[in-house]
């Protein structure tokens, strides 16, 4: 796979879990990467850390995505601190409380849809110039698999997801012309200590290995295998590859747990 070497991304939510895996992949790839968290400092610290001393070059930016302010300058000190933006994979988000449409409050609605939606449009919009000034550009939508199932008690959630994924398909359509790529990526249940909480959850206390036999290959998806489809999709592999939508869960799965 090409390397991704003067290349800089933004990749949000990349203090932990499946956002730590993908800025790993692309600083090891060669792009320089701004690790962004909202709450998580030491976190967001130790993942520059490690990306630079493996070599590499990373800085870490608080900005809650749904506060427009502080992704609008987290968007300025990236540009100088690690030049202009070329790679935007939105991966920040946060889950529904699990009520019925009929028991949710107009508000939960709304506030799924700023962290996942609006937020997200809003910093592309700022990194836009940059990335039609570079001559390639990539936009990459962390999704999920249950926007296709549509699972009960979810739908702040997946309806926020589907907005976003709706926006990134018109995204690949009116930016072809100026080189950008936009796809989404959209895993199934993914190891992580989310995904661990949702397991114990639908299980009654039961863990990721308790199920995993169930699965496709016998294991869950893990944080590496998204960030691996979403390295490709950002490489020169895949310059001829636009609004698509890769679901990363093995083929399909036996358990419904989220």
């Amino acid at each position: 796979m090409s390397g991704l070497q003067g290349r800089v991304a933004i990749v949000t939510g990349s203090s932990r879990g499946v956002g730590r895996a993908i800025a790993l992949r692309l600083a090891a790839d060669g792009a320089a990467v701004a690790i962004n968290y909202r709450r998580e400092a030491a976190a967001a610290d130790e993942v520059v850390a490690e990306i630079v001393a493996a070599g590499g070059k990373a800085k870490a930016y608080g900005a809650a995505i749904n506060d427009e302010a502080a992704v609008d300058a987290m968007v300025e000190a990236v540009r100088t601190d690690l030049g202009p933006v070329d790679i935007v994979v939105s991966n920040a988000g946060t889950a529904s409380k699990g009520q019925s449409v009929g028991d949710t409050p107009a508000a939960d609605f709304l506030s799924l849809l700023q962290v996942h939606t609006l937020g997200p449009i809003h910093l592309l919009q700022k990194v836009l110039p940059d990335m039609r000034a570079a001559g390639r550009g990539d936009v990459v939508m962390v999704s999920s698999s249950t926007v296709a199932d549509a699972p009960a008690l979810s739908a702040p959630y997946t309806m926020a997801k589907a907005a976003m994924e709706m926006c990134v398909r018109t995204i690949a359509q009116e930016e072809r012309a100026n080189g950008i790529r936009a796809n989404i990526v959209a895993p199934g249940l993914v190891e992580t200590e989310m995904g661990r909480r949702l397991v114990k959850a639908a299980t009654g206390g039961g863990t990721m290995d308790d199920i995993a036999a169930s699965y496709p290959f016998g294991r869950v998806c893990t944080p590496e295998d998204v960030a691996g489809t979403v390295a490709y999709l950002v490489s020169a592999d895949a310059s001829y590859v636009t609004a698509q939508r890769i679901t990363v869960d093995g083929g399909g799965r036996s358990v419904q747990v989220v």
